[in-house]
């Protein structure tokens, strides 16, 4: 048996150990190998611990739509401007907006929402930079671990729509398409907008991944490609429709006596 030398172990949680601090010990230290027995019991206490928060506060939220950007992006630049639209014409067909809680994109569709009385909602990471929850959300819940954050994003949503975005934005975005593919989650409907923002990954996945046969031809449908906000907010509304069975009605009733008041 070949054994793995002690010192790579070591050297790889003492790295963790020696980083600074600052935006989330916690998840780092869980990446980083192997932990005190204790330690790692506590960690996964405390991750199950915010699952049940996030599934407590969002579970009378009604059917939610996903937006996905940048946080990067200004009000008065199009990308925002198209987020904030978008946002509006989701808020018109009756679902809740939620996006990750940020700034840029995701406070655009916030915004967007509010503005036509419709509710509105963030998950937010808490990260050393960029990430203060925006002003436009009726309900905020914070996150310290990005997996955790982002079972909630899928989870309550019927339909995701992705503006331009970072790695983040491009992890969100992915993984939400592999869900999908390997039947994860259901079939529910992605929007991409900003043609001219995503043109070079369309022809490299056209181009390269198609050919290449890393991905099936018909998984290029898995994604409406639309600059239109009131085309992408229909889209989603009728997929949800006929494909799902969704409509309008009375939200569940919080209890009083599990503490849902």
């Amino acid at each position: 048996m070949v054994q793995r030398p002690e010192s790579i172990e070591v050297s790889k949680s003492a790295a963790a150990d020696a980083q600074p601090r600052t935006g989330g010990p916690p998840e780092r230290l869980m990446l980083a190998g192997s932990r005190p027995r204790l330690e790692e019991l506590w960690r996964t206490m405390r991750i199950a611990a915010e699952f049940i928060r996030g599934f407590r506060q969002l579970h009378f939220v009604g059917p939610c739509v996903t937006v996905f950007g940048s946080a990067r992006f200004a009000p008065g630049n199009p990308w925002y401007e198209m987020g904030r639209q978008v946002g509006a014409e989701l808020g018109r067909g009756g679902f809740t907006v939620m996006t990750g809680g940020g700034p840029g994109i995701m406070e655009a569709a916030n915004r967007g929402a509010r503005e036509v009385g419709a509710p509105s909602l963030g998950c937010n990471i808490l990260l050393p930079m960029e990430q203060d929850p925006n002003p436009y959300c009726d309900r905020c819940i914070e996150f310290k671990y990005f997996f955790v954050r982002k079972v909630m994003l899928l989870k309550y949503s019927y339909g995701f729509v992705v503006l331009p975005g970072g790695y983040g934005t491009m992890d969100e975005l992915f993984e939400t398409l592999t869900l999908i593919q390997t039947a994860k989650m259901a079939g529910f409907p992605i929007v991409v907008m900003g043609r001219s923002y995503w043109d070079e990954l369309d022809d490299f996945i056209r181009n390269r991944m198609i050919p290449d046969g890393t991905i099936s031809p018909e998984d290029i449908d898995l994604v409406k490609v639309t600059d239109d906000p009131k085309e992408a907010a229909d889209f989603v509304v009728d997929m949800s429709q006929r494909k799902f069975g969704l409509r309008r009605g009375v939200p569940p009733t919080p209890r009083w006596w599990l503490l849902e008041r």
